[in-house]
């Protein structure tokens, strides 16, 4: 039995809220389609713990910390080819062409239509993510930077190694 996706859009507008409203519009009577607003806490745990895909189809992105984190819960990913995506993913997720929507959607058809490719993204990106972003390797790399720290907690977290409070408070 072939099971219906739904599209989660998460998060609030970051540009204007003009674009957002406009996709509200489009997907008016769609049910398969969720805006969620912007979330945190348990709601994003489940998002991200349940995902088929983890889709950041960014034009302009600062160090994508929503990629680390959607790695680092096993999720197959599908980004845009800027740098600071495709420098982030090698080759362990999907990437398509920048702001090209029919390049987007069949990356995403593609993932829909081979759900093994899928299982193999995500098999293994955890475990890439949180050795590429590994504290201790990048303190003898002298390359890790503070802002950083909070995902390599997360993959520890993750994996079970630690808990919320063995993690230093601010």
């Amino acid at each position: 039995m072939l099971r219906q996706k739904k599209l989660v859009i998460a998060g609030g507008s970051s540009d204007t809220d003009s674009f957002m409203e406009e996709l509200k519009e489009l997907a008016k009577g769609d049910d398969r389609i969720l805006f969620t607003g912007f979330v945190q806490g348990a709601m994003l745990d489940e998002l991200y713990s349940n995902a088929y895909i983890y889709t950041l189809p960014s034009d302009l992105e600062g160090m994508p910390l929503s990629l680390l984190e959607a790695m680092s819960y096993g999720n197959c990913c599908l980004v845009s080819d800027i740098p600071e995506c495709a420098e982030v993913v090698e080759d362990k997720a999907l990437i398509f062409k920048k702001s090209d929507v029919e390049d987007l959607r069949e990356k995403l058809q593609e993932a829909c239509d081979h759900p093994e490719m899928v299982m193999k993204m995500k098999n293994q990106a955890a475990d890439f993510i949180c050795e590429k972003y590994n504290w201790d390797q990048q303190i003898i790399n002298g390359s890790m930077t503070v802002r950083r720290s909070g995902i390599e907690m997360l993959c520890l977290m993750q994996s079970g190694m630690v808990t919320a409070k063995a993690l230093p408070r601010k």
